[in-house]
């Protein structure tokens, strides 16, 4: 899917043409579903949320971005990864709240951003709330971090989202990651 299509329709979209919105999914759709299945290939083996539901749930928000000024493919990448985030959150909340408080925790595997923790998994709340602290005292970093773990993007693609360069992302990156190391363990 060429970057320029997607971008050419989420402008569109964002100018309100309804048709563009159609058009755009179906581009879009294989990326989002891809975001999703490594989120949950993360996720406990009983997870009761399937790709294609975390998928929808997201798209359902997206399309509810009335007042969104797309710029590119990314910035829309950089959306969908925090609402898939957010939705993991509120699911994993709810799976809590339905426990009564249980021991047994949702859990997060961190295979794509291994160097956040030494051990394999990790608590989706606990992440969650050490990306809200570290959004107190460097919101900038906190946006990295999600964009780079829940949406996947490059080191580049993060720049390019958050309009930074390569280097400041590169190294807010490895700030971010060995705090919240030393914040999970």
């Amino acid at each position: 899917m060429p970057a320029e299509n997607v971008t050419q329709l989420l402008l569109k979209w964002g100018e309100g043409d309804a048709a563009a919105l159609d058009k755009l999914m179906p581009l879009v759709y294989d990326e989002l579903r891809r975001l999703a299945s490594n989120y949950l290939r993360r996720e406990r083996q009983n997870h009761t949320l399937q790709p294609t539901a975390l998928v929808n749930e997201a798209y359902l928000k997206l399309v509810d971005q009335k007042n969104a000024h797309w710029q590119n493919r990314a910035q829309f990448y950089g959306v969908a990864a925090q609402l898939m985030r957010r939705i993991l959150v509120d699911h994993a909340r709810q799976h809590q709240a339905e426990k009564r408080g249980g021991s047994k925790q949702q859990r997060l595997s961190i295979t794509s951003a291994r160097a956040i923790a030494q051990t394999p998994e990790v608590d989706v709340l606990a992440v969650h709330e050490a990306l809200e602290e570290l959004k107190q005292f460097d919101e900038q970093q906190e946006r990295i971090v999600e964009l780079r773990f829940f949406g996947g993007l490059s080191i580049a693609e993060t720049a390019e989202v958050l309009g930074l360069g390569h280097a400041t992302v590169e190294r807010d990156w490895k700030m971010a990651r060995a705090w919240l190391r030393q914040k999970l363990e």
